[in-house]
């Protein structure tokens, strides 16, 4: 049981060799996703350059009216079509893009946001960039256009950077206001802390951005982007396995399986141990910065009742810093092999959602924290880079 128990033979090279397997491996995925979103069934993606298309063209307010969206989008030969439902300064990243020609449009909205992503997460961990470029959670994010790995990049810029640039952390937090959902433990990280320079940094960064978009694009923007709740709300209503099946919270799961009072619960209780670690993170790490990024981080993959697979490309920093600390203090009894599956989690749980009528990604997200937090208090302050 050796060969488990201490996974001696994951040494450094083997990992890297597997490492680099697995990036080949994604860039097959990528040009089989590329050939699917330029097909008839269309991308999520096109939700994004519809967007960005009519905003070029000068009517940013059509980016949130629906019979506009369905005749730009569908207008690239596409039978599918998508709602933008991101809140107006999504619009200034979203512009450029629409500028382009759909197929080159998804091309360089790919590349430029894995680049990003894989920039940030590199300098956080450079020895590990093998893990960092073949990471599964920003293939799956890469696949599906959708944002996660511009919010991965600021959410690993923001715990990468806290320590040594409180303000630069905050306005990354910030800029979260294009997904809000995704930086709600934040505030409870910054006050913990005492840390009130990220926290303003964070209120204006967001203020700003908000103001910009009512310059850039009128004031009546935001209530034009209120009507896109309506696109929302009408996915949300009623138990849908497919679009549950493609989320990857308790609460989605639970609804699908239970029914919405049980859901309702489940959310709450994972809610409620999200914002336990945001609150309790400072004490327990000693003030240790990275760790408490890495336990925030990983709360905030149960923090939300709304989260997908392809959001999930921010765990790449929870997951290597215990990789890190592994290499620093030890792998204990089945850590190499747990860390593994972690890895492999949010491609892996997607994959297995529909065969198996649930999505298992919540509870990888619940073992990744618990993990994250048995670490406990490093006895020589923050971790250095790798």
């Amino acid at each position: 049981m050796d060969w488990l128990r201490k996974a001696d033979w994951l040494t450094r090279e083997r990992v890297r060799g597997y490492a680099i397997l697995l990036a080949i491996a994604g860039a097959g995925v990528l040009v089989d996703a590329y050939i699917k979103a330029m097909g008839s069934h269309g991308t999520d993606f096109l939700a994004f350059w519809g967007a960005g298309h009519v905003t070029v063209a000068g009517d940013p307010g059509a980016a949130y009216d629906l019979a506009v969206q369905e005749r730009v989008q569908t207008g690239t030969g596409s039978e599918g079509w998508f709602a933008f439902v991101n809140p107006p300064p999504f619009l200034f990243v979203a512009a450029p893009f629409g500028a382009m020609p759909f197929p080159l449009a998804w091309i360089a909205w790919v590349a430029a946001g894995w680049s990003l992503w894989a920039w940030m997460s590199i300098r956080a961990f450079p020895r590990l960039w093998p893990l960092v470029i073949a990471y599964p959670g920003a293939v799956i994010a890469a696949t599906h256009a959708q944002t996660g790995l511009l919010t991965g990049a600021l959410l690993v810029l923001a715990a990468h950077e806290f320590g040594r640039r409180p303000a630069l952390s905050g306005a990354a937090i910030g800029a979260l206001v294009i997904k809000p959902h995704l930086a709600v433990l934040a505030p409870f990280w910054f006050a913990t802390g005492g840390k009130w320079r990220a926290f303003l940094a964070a209120s204006i960064a967001s203020i700003a951005l908000l103001a910009a978009s009512m310059i850039a694009f009128g004031g009546g923007i935001l209530a034009e982007y209120a009507t896109s709740w309506r696109a929302s709300r009408a996915l949300l209503e009623g138990i849908n396995p497919d679009f549950l099946l493609r989320m990857s919270t308790f609460f989605s799961q639970t609804r699908l399986l239970a029914g919405d009072t049980a859901a309702t619960i489940a959310g709450g209780l994972s809610a409620l141990a999200a914002l336990a670690t945001a609150v309790l993170a400072w004490r327990r790490f000693d003030g240790d910065v990275q760790a408490t990024g890495a336990s925030v981080l990983a709360a905030t993959a149960l923090a939300s009742p709304y989260l997908f697979n392809y959001d999930l490309a921010f765990l790449v920093f929870p997951t290597l810093w215990l990789v890190v600390q592994g290499l620093e203090r030890g792998f204990r009894p089945f850590e190499k092999l747990g860390l593994v599956i972690l890895y492999l989690a949010p491609y892996a749980t997607r994959a297995l959602a529909f065969p198996l009528g649930i999505n298992l990604m919540p509870f990888a997200a619940l073992a990744l924290l618990a993990l994250v937090w048995s670490r406990g208090t490093r006895p020589s302050g923050t971790a250095p880079d790798q």
